[in-house]
């Protein structure tokens, strides 16, 4: 009789207050606004890692571009790369515009031959592209980069899963240091570039960079506000209460 009265005071006690008893970690998410918040800034961070994956495994980085007459009046060479590999397409010069005077745009039909980080020229025997320290460091800067967003979404995945805020702060750093070395990617293989122009001025070539470059760019700017809204959503209270005024509600 008196365990049965117990267990009915208590099963009394929780009808009235169902939260009693319940402890929530202090550094838990903090209602289900947070957690969506944090979902829609995760959604961005993913959203630049699908940019830097597309961007990082295709050769559409830069594009060195004779003129159309420099090989001979009816063929003409198109180089493109990346990272990792390098391609030549051969177009035939009359299905180009009679206007234009460099060889190209990529999108004609023409006679594609690929290779890993050096190709040579049909005939001629010429190295257009052999691997270089520049390129080796902004391959590297973008393998770190990659995987510093996959620990930073693992760190968001645990802090939404775990309800652990404190989870954000690492995935915060991750993601803005993954933005930075992306940055000094595009900068370094955009070097590497003009350094290989300048080494050899046999070859009047015209160079510009490509989509896949704009996919990583993209892709560094959505990592870099991703983790800085992650660094906003980890603090404790609401920068924007601290720095703007609350309006007075009376007036």
């Amino acid at each position: 009789i008196m365990w049965s009265t117990f267990i009915v005071q208590d099963e009394e006690v929780r009808t009235v207050n169902p939260s009693a008893g319940v402890h929530q970690p202090s550094g838990g998410l903090e209602g289900e606004s947070q957690e969506g918040k944090i979902k829609l800034t995760l959604f961005m961070a993913v959203t630049g890692i699908m940019l830097t994956v597309l961007g990082v495994g295709t050769e559409f980085w830069v594009e060195l571009k004779p003129s159309k007459s420099f090989y001979n009046n009816q063929t003409c060479l198109v180089a493109h790369y990346g990272l990792w590999k390098c391609c030549t397409k051969t177009f035939w010069v009359s299905d180009m515009d009679p206007k234009q005077e460099i060889c190209g745009p990529l999108h004609l039909h023409g006679e594609s031959n690929c290779t890993f980080f050096k190709f040579y020229t049909t005939g001629e025997n010429i190295v257009l592209f052999q691997k270089t320290p520049e390129k080796v460091v902004s391959a590297m800067f973008a393998i770190i980069s990659l995987f510093l967003m996959v620990m930073g979404a693992i760190c968001v995945i645990m802090a939404v899963s775990k309800g652990v805020q404190f989870f954000l702060k690492p995935a915060a750093v991750c993601f803005i240091l993954s933005g930075v070395l992306i940055f000094l990617c595009l900068i370094v293989f955009h070097q590497s570039v003009l350094s290989f122009l300048a080494s050899d001025q046999s070859i009047p070539l015209h160079h510009e960079m490509s989509w896949s470059v704009t996919c990583v760019g993209c892709a560094g700017a959505l990592v870099i506000v991703a983790g800085v809204l992650f660094l906003v959503l980890a603090l404790p209270y609401s920068p924007w209460q601290k720095c703007l005024p609350k309006k007075n509600s009376d007036i």
